[in-house]
């Protein structure tokens, strides 16, 4: 199963927080290969870095959480996928559709755009406008 993740499933995937037990009981029950973008991945690793800012993570607590996603990349856990300039075209038209009734962010709307693009089988989220967002763009939610 092809799964685009978005931050806030994977941080409680690197991280541990109220969500963290789902997290880790999704990818034991489903074995999910997941697609990351540059985007996620920035994304993801500065949400582990403000996690230490507001004292909720110890940088050594960050480090490790980041060490486990490269071992992670290197183990073909991931998909590495580039942003190409159709996903900000599609964004552009998710933007369109969707922002004026669910009031999506721009980095949101890019996520549910490459998750389009590589034809996930599912996207996983604990963001409910996120899911939100993505039910409207016909992806198959978690």
């Amino acid at each position: 199963m092809k799964v685009y993740a978005d931050t806030s499933f994977l941080a409680s995937l690197y991280a541990a927080d109220s969500h963290s037990a789902e997290a880790e009981r999704r990818v034991r029950l489903r074995s999910p290969e997941f697609f990351l973008t540059p985007l996620l991945e920035l994304e993801l690793m500065n949400a582990l870095q403000l996690r230490v800012f507001r004292r909720e993570a110890s940088s050594t607590e960050a480090r490790k959480s980041g060490a486990d996603l490269e071992s992670d990349i290197r183990d073909g856990l991931f998909t590495i996928v580039p942003i190409t300039a159709q996903a900000y075209e599609t964004a552009r038209l998710v933007a369109q559709r969707q922002t004026a009734s669910i009031g999506a962010r721009t980095l949101d709307i890019l996520h549910v755009a490459c998750a389009v693009l590589v034809k996930a089988d599912q996207f996983w989220t604990f963001d409910t406008r996120q899911a939100a967002l993505a039910r409207a763009e016909r992806l198959r939610v978690r």
